[in-house]
């Protein structure tokens, strides 16, 4: 009798053609609409999963997993995971995977597009002007902060940070400093152009910081009140990385009484809702999380995810050796789950 068929479930609407591909291994329950999937709902769907293929919007732990015995591995189409509770994961033999390297390069775009934004007062100055206000030009008129020959500040130097660096100094003639878990190789920061220093420095020090750093429990509202009042007044806060690095709060009043000049925010602690604080002022920009959002990045996230998918379900030329596990461990040391899922059979060239 032969082994039957994989079940994945994809939890949102990504592109059809892609997740087609899915249909010539595996059976496919796809969701049709965007959905905002509760506890119960998410626990429903991978009961009967071998995988699953998800989004930052679905939030998977020891709740959601507690009865899935046949879940082998879960398909984050994002490169953060903080969605997903890795020791949960890893206690249950699912292997959990990302989708590094194919967005840094559109993600650190959206960064500096929205530092241009906010520090040259573009989307207020849009604002200004479709209200009416622009009577006559005015020399002083949406006065902002330059980028070239400025200070620019990276909190967190992976391949996004870099990239973001590289712009900076190669583009811009823009002085980089940065801070980082871990200092890079001195050939490295040669390459962006970027020097290594401690927090409290880079905090005070810089014209405009972006930051790009991971969340984690230690990382949680890293800049707070204490952290802005370090910073200059003049200066442009960006955050393209996860929401509750930043203590929204303190942000907002720090924006409302002139302790900060500008902030573009990407990301949100909660979400997709947005404090009324935030989306009352006009020396910030907002957008839905959308750095990775072009058409060609977005498609190829959603490959990458579905090769690893496939992988893990022991499909393909990488069966049983996902490329993006971030608990590798489990296959490191052969306790992830297996089963008759798990058919080695070669995919076909796209």
């Amino acid at each position: 009798m032969a082994d039957r068929r994989p079940r994945v479930w994809v939890s949102q609407p990504l592109f059809d053609d892609t997740v087609a591909q899915l249909a010539a291994y595996c059976d496919v329950v796809a969701t049709p609409a965007v959905t905002a999937h509760d506890s119960a709902a998410l626990a429903e769907h991978l009961a009967g999963a071998d995988g699953a293929l998800v989004t930052l919007n679905e939030r998977i732990g020891a709740a959601e997993i507690a009865h899935a015995p046949s879940l082998k591995i879960v398909a984050n189409v994002g490169v953060g995971y903080n969605n997903l509770d890795i020791p949960a994961l890893s206690a249950a033999g699912i292997v959990a995977t990302n989708t590094p390297d194919v967005l840094t390069e559109t993600t650190a775009d959206l960064g500096f597009a929205l530092l241009m934004a906010a520090a040259r007062r573009i989307v207020e100055s849009d604002r200004w002007l479709r209200e009416g206000h622009w009577g006559q030009w005015s020399f002083t008129t949406m006065l902002g902060a330059d980028l070239h020959g400025s200070t620019l500040g990276i909190l967190g130097m992976g391949r996004i940070g870099q990239a973001i660096a590289r712009r900076g100094h190669h583009g811009f003639g823009m002085k980089v400093l940065y801070h980082n878990r871990s200092r890079l190789p001195a050939d490295m920061e040669q390459a962006v152009g970027a020097r290594y220093v401690d927090f409290d420095e880079l905090l005070g020090s810089v014209d405009h910081l972006l930051l790009v750093l991971p969340y984690t429990a230690q990382n949680h509202h890293i800049i707070d009140a204490a952290a802005l009042a370090k910073m200059k007044p003049t200066a442009t806060l960006v955050n393209i990385a996860r929401g509750g690095i930043v203590d929204e709060l303190a942000l907002a009043d720090a924006l409302a009484h002139g302790r900060l000049a500008s902030a573009a925010l990407d990301v949100y602690e909660n979400e997709p809702d947005v404090r009324p604080e935030l989306l009352a002022l006009r020396n910030i920009v907002l957008t839905p999380h959308v750095g990775s959002a072009s058409l060609a990045t977005r498609r190829a996230m959603v490959q990458v995810a579905m090769d690893n998918l496939l992988a893990g379900l022991g499909i393909g030329p990488d069966a049983g050796h996902p490329a993006n596990a971030v608990n590798a461990g489990l296959l490191a040391d052969g306790m992830a789950r297996t089963g008759n899922a798990g058919t080695k059979i070669d995919i076909k060239k796209r």
